[in-house]
């Protein structure tokens, strides 16, 4: 989890220092460029297999969500201080209770309900009402809220596939779709980059995909609710690096608006934990 944060904020780091030169769109398809080769070897091997799935329109529809998302967090973190961008990425989990209670039917109580209503409400803090009681809020924040929400919706996505389709199929699929639907964006933007350029694009786009692998590695041999909380040690990752290089110093709203939301999200995530286990305990009564 601790490479995973570390890799992700590198990855940012090198989205907003090619962001001058390179869109959002243009970096997204080098991204999913090198998430694809990196699965080629899979896709190669396994052939159709690789690709068997009975519904093909929901992956199809997360993997337009997670491109449309990318494209939209890759332009927040360029046009914003990373920590500000870093702090609203994480409104994910939040859009997660309404999605998992309209789309997964699941039974969502107030203490859950509550906590997402308090982590937008550090959203609200974020984007900081000035003196005329207006927020302070512009196209990088709505795009970063928006490609929270997009994400949120892949990963209900991702909870819906996963009952009958394997992990690697879902790669696979978000791979090769996310790589298509990339191109058009990254043509109507597109130009030739300098060899030192293409280095750094091809290395943000390497380590994507192994700060995906990492964290989904972590979550998997760990505790979900034990490990969830070391992933927002980017934020502090971010808040270095913004300081050091870009010269971004947080200020008392953000601090403030991002605790709120960290706050609300671990609970959120205690909150899933603690029912999956009274779940399982459940099933296993009526299966002893």
């Amino acid at each position: 989890m601790v490479a995973s944060a570390v890799g992700f904020t590198a990855m940012t780091t090198l989205i907003k220092f090619l962001g001058d030169d390179y869109p959002a769109s243009l970096q997204t398809f080098y991204r999913q460029a090198a998430g694809f080769l990196i699965l080629l070897p899979v896709i190669l091997k396994r052939r159709r297999a690789a690709f068997a799935t009975t519904r093909p329109g929901i992956l199809i529809f997360r993997s337009a969500a997670g491109t449309l998302g990318m494209i939209l967090s890759f332009y927040a973190f360029q046009k914003m201080p990373l920590a500000d961008a870093n702090a609203l990425s994480f409104t994910r989990t939040l859009w997660l209770v309404p999605l998992a209670a309209l789309v997964l039917r699941e039974s969502v109580g107030p203490l859950r309900i509550g906590a997402a209503i308090a982590g937008f409400a550090g959203v609200m803090i974020m984007l900081r009402p000035g003196a005329g009681g207006e927020f302070a809020i512009g196209w990088p924040a709505l795009a970063m809220l928006a490609s929270s929400f997009l994400f949120a919706l892949t990963i209900t996505g991702m909870k819906v596939m996963t009952r009958d389709h394997s992990p690697t199929v879902l790669l696979v699929w978000a791979a090769t779709l996310g790589l298509v639907m990339a191109i058009p964006g990254a043509f109507l933007t597109w130009r030739w980059p300098e060899p030192v350029d293409l280095l750094l694009l091809a290395l943000m786009g390497v380590l994507g995909t192994l700060t995906q692998g990492c964290y989904i590695k972590g979550m998997s041999i760990g505790d979900a609710a034990a490990m969830a909380p070391i992933d927002y040690i980017r934020l502090v990752f971010t808040v270095i690096v913004g300081l050091t290089l870009f010269n971004e110093i947080p200020n008392a709203w953000t601090v403030a608006g991002a605790g709120v939301v960290v706050a609300s999200t671990l609970f959120i995530t205690w909150r899933e934990m603690q029912a999956s286990k009274a779940a399982a305990a459940a099933k296993a009564d009526l299966s002893s």
